[in-house]
């Protein structure tokens, strides 16, 4: 019996395969896969805390939550206050736990090219090929701290180059730039 805790919109979840949970609005469509960052894997009198496996969910449906009434009343003046409340949430489907968590062997490194197959002035050439320059990922100005945080560990590190850059150019969120700090950290660590 393998189990993991999994986060989701920033809340932590202990799921096992097969599992249906609620858990705030997602922003995958119905009937989509994706996959949440994973903190533990257990079982079997195991755990280990730098998992190197996926788990796989599924969006079943979006969903309201039960209505939250709120009222205000004030004794003597007549004030009177009603509102209510839904949150919207999602229900996932844990549909494996470490499926296709296996990385693929390293390629073996092209061997360096013999003296006289380089270019005579190899710098100049370097310049004169055109740069490739990472962006952030796509949508990634209207993401909000939170969802950078949790999503951030997952990216390629030229994106979150691009991203710390643009953050620090543009928007200078303070928790936002911590957050890709810590995932390059993560990605040096490794």
């Amino acid at each position: 019996m393998s189990y993991a805790i999994i986060t989701v919109g920033g809340k932590q979840y202990r799921v096992q395969e097969g599992e249906r949970l609620l858990v705030d609005r997602v922003k995958a469509d119905e009937g989509k896969t994706f996959n949440p960052r994973v903190l533990l894997v257990g079982g079997d009198g195991k755990t280990d805390l730098a998992p190197s496996i996926t788990v796989t969910a599924r969006v079943v449906s979006h969903e309201l939550g039960e209505k939250i009434r709120i009222g205000k009343y004030k004794r003597r003046t007549g004030y009177r206050k009603h509102t209510g409340y839904r949150s919207r949430l999602t229900q996932i489907e844990i549909e494996s736990i470490g499926a296709g968590g296996k990385r693929a062997a390293a390629k073996p490194k092209a061997e360096p090219k013999p003296a006289a197959e380089q270019p005579i002035d190899a710098p100049a050439a370097e310049a004169a090929a055109p740069a490739r320059h990472a962006h952030p990922p796509k949508g990634y100005e209207e993401l909000t701290v939170a969802e950078i945080a949790e999503a951030a560990l997952g990216w390629r590190r030229p994106n979150l180059e691009a991203a710390l850059e643009f953050e620090r150019a543009h928007a200078n969120r303070k928790g936002a730039i911590a957050a890709l700090e810590h995932a390059l950290a993560e990605k040096e660590g490794h």
